[in-house]
């Protein structure tokens, strides 16, 4: 059959698929809970979720490194691969030889569109239905912050990078009632803390930069002002199943910051 993946391409997949690698590690886990993990060959060394299940899996390189040679002896039928997490002369290279659907997104609607699509071309459509559905009810659930705040989610260190707009990570934080002070510069900017002023909070990421508690002392030398707080990368980042689990998340982060803006 043909279809039409978030980039607008249109793509030759086969009635039943059997043999498919991931390149996404939230679309891994999608997989996984659509009931898909015995057709899954292989995963990216990033691909952690659901643990346990993927260990075994075959991995074929990184993100942005794929070993083609792995990939060709796994002879999928079907390669799920995203835009931003991926490489586009890797994807390319892919698509000259088999099925690759690419996904791309944005919002919380990019990402259901992307649920229900792999659902449908994976024969595994009311399951896609019903997790987009358990998503859209738990987010019905998450109030926005009491007053206005201002954040940076800060994505890597040394350099500082943060997350700007036109990222899924800004969506969210938008959804939540953030103010991302970092929104009008697109993508993942680099930052010069010594320039910057201090916003309500500085978000420091568990992923891709690992922060940790040691960070936190660092950046409160830059952003005197700032509250910061360790944040998990995965419920602002990942648009997989794993947004069921991020409304909890975003509640209690949601009644934390309300409580410390009204002290």
């Amino acid at each position: 059959m043909q279809v039409v993946d978030q980039m607008g391409a249109v793509v030759s997949i086969p009635e039943e698929v059997n043999r498919i690698i991931s390149l996404v590690p939230s679309q891994t886990e999608l997989l996984f809970d659509l009931g898909l993990g015995h057709k899954v060959v292989g995963i990216t060394k990033f691909c952690v979720h659901p643990e346990g299940e993927v260990k075994n899996t075959e991995k074929i390189g990184g993100t942005k490194k794929f070993n083609f040679e792995k990939i060709q002896s796994l002879r999928p039928d079907l390669i799920i691969a995203n835009k931003e997490e991926n490489y586009k002369e890797g994807i390319e290279q892919l698509r000259s030889k088999y099925p690759v659907w690419v996904s791309d997104i944005f919002t919380l609607e990019d990402a259901f569109n992307m649920i229900l699509e792999v659902g449908k071309i994976t024969q595994k459509t009311e399951q896609a239905k019903r997790l987009v559905g358990e998503i859209e009810l738990g987010f019905e659930q998450v109030t926005t912050l009491d007053n206005p705040t201002t954040v940076a989610y800060l994505i890597w260190n040394k350099p500082t990078m943060a997350a700007g707009g036109q990222t899924f990570i800004d969506h969210l934080l938008r959804r939540l009632g953030f103010h991302n002070v970092f929104s009008q510069i697109t993508r993942y900017p680099e930052i010069d803390p010594e320039l910057e002023s201090s916003p309500d909070y500085i978000f420091l990421s568990s992923e891709p930069f690992p922060f940790r508690e040691k960070h936190i002392s660092t950046y409160k030398t830059h952003f005197a002002k700032s509250k910061i707080k360790l944040v998990d990368g995965e419920f602002f980042s990942w648009y997989g199943s794993r947004l069921r689990q991020a409304p909890k998340y975003f509640r209690e982060l949601i009644t934390e910051i309300n409580a410390e803006n009204s002290e």
